[in-house]
């Protein structure tokens, strides 16, 4: 397999302000994340924002959109400029939840122990992909604080793209027309699913299975396709080689330069895209409440 050489990393996204279709777009880092100035999402959009949000998104992969002020209808309105919101499992329904079916509740608050011993509650959230154990992982997420702690649970986001195009030719032979299993058992802190047994063995993990370089159906380029980390698989390989070529392939996606972290105020909105970015979530003291609603645009199969 031929390859023209990686880009430069730091000259593949713009690192200065600019405007588009009446927004202005400001980056947060040189590999990933923007802000948006000059819109309130919870307003109609007319065509030609909401086509210039769209570009940004795909060139930044993550958007910021601070100081929003968001009903519950809103948020999802919003997030249907994307594509169709989806309801969340069944674990995470909340009494919130049972009214707007699109709205997961992310927080550590007002739970009983069943739901805190299934939920993240404050412990960190390793980098992962949103809900790639299914067998169709939505395409984007909007997380929007409404209760933020004085300090810890920021959220960082990393270029999949980016990890990509910067691998050596010869580990990239390693991986191309690989797929991974994707861990249907275990949430993104590590904490079993109801339902599962805790099974040990990687080779016997259930979950979907999906290429480890995907294609971005809107934009055409390849990311790597990572979901999580923790007893994924690659089908074909003995154990100890399979854990071998995950070690490698993770401690190369999830180096700094690829990553953005944001530090949460109430009101901002992030959306990020699953298909070409990961994410995670720092730890806080759980003394200090967080409260966050999110919606999850249905994707499309990965390929």
């Amino acid at each position: 397999m031929q390859r023209q050489s990686a880009p430069d990393i730091q000259a593949t996204i713009p690192h200065t302000p600019y405007q588009i279709g009446g927004i202005t777009v400001v980056p947060r880092s040189r590999v990933i994340g923007a802000e948006i100035r000059g819109v309130d999402i919870s307003q109609d959009l007319s065509a030609e924002m909401a086509f210039a949000i769209t570009q940004a998104w795909h060139t930044h992969l993550v958007l910021l959109f601070r100081g929003q002020e968001l009903t519950p209808e809103q948020h999802i309105a919003f997030s249907a400029y994307f594509g169709t919101p989806q309801s969340p499992n069944h674990t995470s329904f909340t009494p919130m939840t049972e009214k707007y079916p699109e709205i997961i509740e992310v927080m550590n608050v007002d739970m009983d122990k069943k739901r805190i011993d299934h939920s993240l509650s404050n412990a960190e959230a390793f980098w992962h992909t949103d809900m790639s154990y299914k067998p169709i992982p939505p395409l984007g997420s909007a997380l929007y604080s409404r209760e933020v702690p004085p300090s810890g649970g920021n959220t960082c986001v990393s270029n999949m793209y980016l990890a990509y195009d910067d691998m050596p030719e010869v580990f990239l032979a390693e991986i191309m027309g690989k797929t991974a299993v994707h861990d249907a058992s275990r949430n993104s802190a590590g904490r079993l699913r109801p339902g599962f047994e805790d099974e040990k063995d990687p080779s016997k993990t259930p979950g979907p299975h999906h290429p480890l370089v995907r294609i971005h159906p809107e934009t055409g380029r390849k990311a790597l396709f990572l979901g999580r980390r923790p007893y994924s698989y690659i089908p074909g390989l003995s154990v100890e080689d399979s854990e071998d070529l995950l070690d490698r392939l993770w401690a190369h996606a999830t180096q700094d330069k690829y990553a953005w972290c944001h530090q949460w105020d109430v009101g901002d909105l992030l959306l990020w895209d699953n298909r070409c970015a990961m994410h995670r979530r720092d730890p806080f003291d759980i003394k200090h409440r967080r409260v966050m609603h999110r919606t999850q645009i249905a994707g499309n199969r990965p390929y």
